[in-house]
């Protein structure tokens, strides 16, 4: 016996997915402002404006362990969000309460889409 999903989607909703996935998201963890674009870009551009900060994966960000760093010379993913954090954040453990922040700005962004 398996699993069975259906999907119903209106027009709008079907056309915010493909331009949702259509991107890469950067979200500033200090401000919120979004950072978008429309074709895969490499961490070290990003980054050339903002020395005193990291980039990090959404994917890799778990309560209670350090940030992973992305190096500059990885490529950021179409559909997938990533941080731009303060250096400072990668001496310590991620808290529940700053991964719980990232998470609204995230929501915040993919709802008002």
């Amino acid at each position: 016996m398996g699993l069975c999903a259906s999907c119903h989607c209106t027009t709008k909703q079907r056309r915010l997915m493909n331009n949702w996935s259509s991107t890469v998201k950067v979200i500033n963890s200090g401000d919120g402002r979004l950072q978008e674009f429309r074709q895969p870009i490499m961490a070290s551009h990003v980054l050339s404006g903002h020395p005193t900060a990291f980039l990090c994966s959404s994917d890799t960000m778990f309560v209670g362990c350090h940030v992973p760093q992305m190096p500059g010379n990885e490529e950021l993913q179409m559909g997938q969000i990533y941080f731009l954090m303060p250096l400072s954040n990668s001496n310590h453990p991620l808290s529940l309460q700053e991964l719980c922040s990232l998470a609204v700005k995230a929501g915040y962004i993919s709802g008002g889409a």
